[in-house]
């Protein structure tokens, strides 16, 4: 079977807003009030809870990695608890991932979000179970951009790791896809998404509408 696995932030929904706000719970707790904006720095936000963290932290004259690291909790948590107040699915990702399974073609997603908040986020946002598999940053010992996530996530599709592709919106993406051997699609519709051409990923994708075809160009059909 020949599969298509998506990466879940930025790629199939913004979950910037909800990010941001985990991060900035971080920050009044330090007694600094709220660091990161919901418009300008949605960009770092889909880099991750860390990175939200080191710019806040950078922008205030105070980085310092063991705050980072002693505030990661306490951002999963606060996130984990607001998780679908501002996130919202991409416009046409849904409609997307029904036309192709019904040209029979696994679906799943690959994420660098931990498992237990992608499985809850997408149950929020009730769209988990259009997909037939979720790997997510610890559920295995490695994680994106070392390929083995999504060759996992291939093989929990019952595919062949050989025969996907992967639909993402970053570096981190183009590079998993790269050393796993198989082509990219990156998504322009992101806060990113004027750096994506520089990555040269085998294709970019400005509307969802455009995915069906674009993946069986990749990868051939599946029925």
């Amino acid at each position: 079977m020949r599969t298509v696995v998506f990466d879940l932030d930025g790629t199939l929904a913004d979950t910037s807003g909800d990010l941001l706000a985990a991060a900035n719970v971080c920050f009044r707790d330090m007694g600094v009030g709220d660091v990161l904006h919901p418009q300008r720095d949605e960009g770092i936000a889909l880099r991750g809870g860390k990175a939200m963290l080191t710019a806040g932290l950078e922008r205030l004259g105070r980085m310092d990695m063991a705050v980072v690291e002693r505030y990661y909790p306490v951002l999963l948590e606060a996130y984990g608890g607001a998780i679908a107040e501002h996130t919202v699915l991409y416009p046409g990702a849904m409609e997307a991932v029904e036309v192709l399974t019904s040209r029979g073609y696994g679906v799943g997603i690959c994420t660098n979000k931990p498992e237990a908040l992608a499985q809850k986020l997408m149950v929020a946002l009730g769209a988990r179970d259009a997909f037939g598999a979720l790997v997510g940053a610890d559920t295995l010992t490695v994680r994106k951009p070392d390929p083995e996530p999504l060759r996992e996530t291939a093989r929990r599709l019952g595919g062949d790791p050989a025969r996907t592709v992967l639909i993402g919106d970053s570096d981190t993406d183009r590079n998993t896809a790269r050393a796993a051997g198989v082509p990219s699609v990156l998504v322009t519709f992101g806060p990113s998404g004027d750096d994506m051409a520089a990555l040269e990923p085998e294709a970019l994708l400005e509307d969802y509408a455009d995915l069906p075809d674009m993946v069986e160009a990749l990868i051939g059909r599946n029925l």
